[in-house]
């Protein structure tokens, strides 16, 4: 999710119909520029080079958003009827639209990850590995990260683990809890809001991620790390 305020202007945007290798490609009505969605960044046009502020979000259940913010609103855009129509697409083994750009088997193509990529760098958090693994604690370049994963909706965050100078450290202390090592609070795992405690009230800061499908992923970043694979590998 991005900001439409560009350079203090509102823009809206729409679906080109245009594939960056399987990726959807945006443009905006003002200046017809093309933007792609995962970089959120303008890659034809006048404004090229352009990147949108990126926005918190995260993909779920709507049970679960509820349960988190239970005065949201909700935008009906359709319904499809009793079957997905996508179903026989994600269902198979196909590698998008146009195919892979390049072959990488350290996954099925089809895995569900959870992107992160700062700089120059990258790293894929599996599915399969955050099903067994819920709550890691990692680090990308300089930065340490905490990665949570709820394995009943399917939800997926990433944050910061530094927080007023200090760089924390954290555990499973429930099942929508988790505590850090450092000073002992207690914090939501999804919301990074530290519940009590010593840090009680405050809020770790969300980190960009994405969830793709590992064929989308690895094409856009090939020499992304994949946690928990690739320190197995000898």
């Amino acid at each position: 999710m991005y900001s439409r305020q560009i350079n203090d202007q509102e823009y809206t945007f729409g679906v080109s119909g245009k594939l960056i290798m399987n990726v959807l490609v945006m443009y905006d009505r003002q200046t017809k520029t093309l933007w792609s969605q995962l970089l959120g960044e303008a890659v034809e046009g006048p404004l090229k080079g352009t990147k949108l502020e990126y926005l918190p979000s995260w993909q779920t259940t709507w049970a679960e958003w509820k349960a988190l913010h239970p005065d949201t609103l909700a935008l009906r855009k359709g319904y499809y009827g009793s079957r997905d129509p996508y179903f026989d697409y994600y269902d198979s083994s196909r590698s998008g639209v146009i195919g892979q750009s390049h072959r990488d088997d350290r996954l099925y193509v089809k895995e569900f990850v959870i992107g992160v990529a700062l700089d120059d760098l990258a790293v894929a958090y599996p599915f399969s590995v955050l099903n067994e693994q819920p709550v890691i604690n990692d680090a990308l370049g300089d930065t340490p990260l905490l990665v949570v994963f709820d394995e009943e909706s399917v939800t997926g965050v990433v944050f910061d683990r530094r927080l007023g100078g200090q760089t924390l450290t954290f555990e499973s202390a429930g099942e929508d809890t988790l505590r850090d090592q450092e000073t002992g609070s207690l914090w939501n795992k999804l919301s990074g809001e530290a519940l009590d405690g010593p840090l009680a009230g405050q809020h770790l800061n969300r980190v960009k991620s994405t969830s793709s499908f590992w064929f989308g992923w690895k094409d856009f970043y090939p020499h992304t790390r994949v946690y928990g694979v690739d320190e197995q590998q000898p």
